[in-house]
């Protein structure tokens, strides 16, 4: 980008998250503090559509932290909503991954396994390209938290993401779990220091509330974001105005 030239409006991507059947919104991921939004998941995603999505962010809550699981609902959101959408939550083999793609899901987002089994990033990419696999490193500060947000890794963003890049990933989703669902808006050093250890498509979730983060990003040069509750309750407004 020279000098001058206007910044891209970064991507926001509305996230749907599904626990017990319902749109719903944590506080912080904790699955004891939500929000239900929408009864029916599909009639959430079907609103953002409605307002211009071109691609939704899908999270089944209930396989992250190990309560149950929702793959009939994302199975028949994939099927009819009409954009491509993003799943993630659980998925922690390649058969699960690969049931999703097959139903309709235009990518999958791999969490907790990419820690913990990072083979399973370079196989999936092997196999179905990189447009079709994301990573999402949630993190609290940049130590890495897994099993739905529940635990620390002991392992540091700055560690994985090399290997991430030497795997083919291209777009990584970067979660600031300390800020996610709380309207607190984004810690600017701490997107700046992820920006620097992520060279190709950086997706933030997580603290998105206003305008003003959409701004930061630009700034920053992070390419989009994942939002949920500032978009549900009107903090910012969707679609976001042009910078």
């Amino acid at each position: 980008m020279t000098p001058g030239s206007p910044r891209p409006q970064p991507q926001i991507i509305p996230c749907v998250d599904i626990q017990s059947g319902r749109a719903v919104r944590l506080y912080e991921g904790d699955p004891d503090r939500e929000t239900v939004y929408f009864d029916s998941p599909l009639d959430a995603a079907r609103h953002w559509v409605s307002l211009g999505a071109g691609l939704v962010h899908l999270v089944d809550l209930d396989a992250a932290t190990g309560r149950g699981e929702n793959r009939a609902i994302l199975r028949q959101i994939a099927a009819e909503l009409g954009v491509p959408v993003e799943v993630g939550g659980g998925i922690r083999a390649r058969a699960a991954a690969e049931a999703l793609l097959r139903a309709g899901v235009e990518r999958v987002v791999i969490g907790t396994a990419a820690v913990k089994h990072p083979e399973l990033v370079r196989d999936l990419i092997a196999a179905h390209g990189p447009e079709r696999v994301v990573v999402s490193l949630d993190a609290r500060g940049l130590e890495v938290a897994i099993h739905g947000w529940a635990e620390g890794s002991g392992l540091g963003v700055a560690e994985l993401t090399p290997q991430l890049a030497d795997a083919g990933l291209e777009t990584l989703i970067f979660t600031d779990v300390t800020r996610d669902g709380t309207l607190r808006g984004l810690d600017r050093e701490l997107m700046r220091q992820v920006r620097g250890l992520w060279v190709n498509t950086l997706i933030v979730g997580g603290g998105v509330a206003n305008v003003e983060d959409v701004r930061l990003l630009a700034e920053e040069g992070i390419e989009g974001a994942i939002v949920g509750r500032a978009i549900y309750e009107g903090t910012l407004p969707y679609p976001v105005p042009e910078l």
